[in-house]
């Protein structure tokens, strides 16, 4: 089959490359010609585990080409996926123009009958407004090709999203009718007859609402168990015990019950946000979304409250922050605690530098003024404070005195619970975690 992918970001450019690893003969469409050239230069342009090795097998093998020219993309594609970002409104809404433009472009290149899948994550009802432009699109310019809409959400996770899409936990895909479901279902034949996973076929609405139901349910758990974390730390519990209590109910579960610094990346903040949005646009308010929204915003300014209690101000302070990235195994920086925290620092005036092995040099860029390391030692020299931010291998493998040696006070802000707050304290230092509480010794 012949598919196009409009949009080669971290959804598009792994699906792409996923799609043609399965024998269909794929062409990348972005309007952004430096992504592109990298592409055809052979080159991924963002980080991602096995994701150069996966390019390597398909482009060499002739089933996945780049390009910036919908007529080079689109004509033939009984299938294209739009995988366009749909960034955030300020009031919650996801911006849909891009997806929009999708649907003109196809409408107007499209040289047969095709299906354009909805990739990208789109409130429920986005496929009908879809059809609308494609309709008019089609009738201004005398076409008559059957365009459907199809919703195809993914559900890969960055720094394992090659796994994920090779090996799905399932396939959700909603269709108007049959044709375009033996569409998606010819696309994705090749993965279900290797492994077997569960396919859930629906109609077009409501394959769009378990995208936006998953994100937001996995979201609250997280900011859930974030606000058991300050309870504990006011009542002398340890959180990392109470969700692993919590996570032998088998009606419960302990996925995405680890305390620390709230989510990020380019995902649960806007989602939660999108639907939220479409609720009270439906007249179903969803508050529960709000707090969970605020939530992981107020975890950020707990951090900075214990630098401030240990340091007292901040103003000329150094402070290295331990990760930069969102999660480890990427270098997406999209609404990640490390961001937010970097530039919270810099208003008041203090020194910051970050330490990432993939991710330092993007961190640099994103906030002007903060100090970027990939040596983790160098990053931590007589810093007056670190926080970890992100759990990378560098970052977990820290011992105690490291942080002795390598600070100029050994005060440790661990964002991420990766370390034994006993050992920490044993070798003296000041040490404040997320929901274990009297980790700390008291300031002298």
């Amino acid at each position: 089959m012949r598919i196009a992918v409009i949009g080669v970001g971290h959804v598009g450019l792994v699906s792409a490359a996923a799609f043609a690893r399965w024998g269909h003969d794929v062409v990348g469409l972005d309007d952004d010609a430096a992504k592109v050239a990298t592409l055809r230069d052979g080159r991924a342009w963002f980080h991602e585990p096995g994701l150069q090795e996966l390019l390597d097998e398909v482009v060499a093998a002739g089933r996945l080409t780049f390009t910036g020219d919908p007529t080079e993309a689109i004509p033939g594609a009984a299938a294209v996926f739009a995988c366009v970002g749909t960034p955030p409104n300020e009031d919650g809404s996801p911006n849909l123009a891009y997806l929009e433009a999708v649907a003109r472009t196809v409408a107007e290149h499209a040289t047969g009958d095709v299906v354009l899948v909805e990739k990208s994550t789109v409130p429920a009802s986005t496929g009908r407004r879809l059809e609308q432009v494609i309709a008019r699109e089609q009738a201004r310019l005398g076409s008559t090709h059957r365009i459907e809409v199809a919703s195809n959400p993914e559900f890969l996770r960055e720094g394992s999203a090659v796994e994920d899409t090779l090996h799905p936990d399932r396939i959700v895909y909603g269709t108007s009718s049959d044709a375009a479901r033996d569409v998606l279902r010819a696309v994705y034949a090749p993965v279900v007859a290797a492994d077997g996973c569960p396919v859930v076929e629906t109609d077009v609405a409501t394959s769009e609402l378990i995208k936006h139901a998953s994100n937001a349910f996995l979201a609250t758990r997280i900011s859930f168990i974030n606000a058991v974390a300050r309870i504990c730390e006011q009542v002398g519990a340890d959180v990392q015990v109470v969700a692993d209590g919590m996570g032998h109910d088998p009606r419960i579960g302990r996925a995405f019950l680890s305390a620390g610094l709230g989510y990020g990346g380019s995902c649960f903040p806007k989602d939660v946000d999108a639907f939220a949005h479409l609720a009270r646009a439906v007249g179903v308010p969803f508050r529960l979304l709000d707090e969970v929204r605020a939530i992981n915003v107020a975890q950020r300014d707990h951090v900075l409250d214990k630098l401030r209690q240990e340091l007292w101000h901040l103003d000329g302070k150094t402070v290295t922050l331990l990760g930069a990235a969102f999660k480890p195994g990427t270098d997406d920086l999209r609404e990640a605690p490390a961001v937010h925290l970097a530039r919270a620092l810099l208003a008041v005036g203090a020194r910051v530098r970050a330490f990432d092995p993939v991710a330092h040099a993007a961190m640099a860029a994103e906030v002007p003024g903060v100090e970027p390391h990939d040596d983790v030692h160098a990053a931590l020299h007589e810093a007056h404070a670190a926080v970890v931010c992100t759990e990378w291998d560098e970052v977990v493998g820290l011992t105690p005195d490291d942080y002795v040696r390598g600070l100029a006070y050994p005060i440790v802000i661990d964002g991420r619970n990766v370390h034994d707050p006993a050992a920490m304290l044993a070798a003296g230092v000041r040490y404040h975690s997320v929901g274990r509480a009297g980790a700390a010794p008291e300031v002298g």
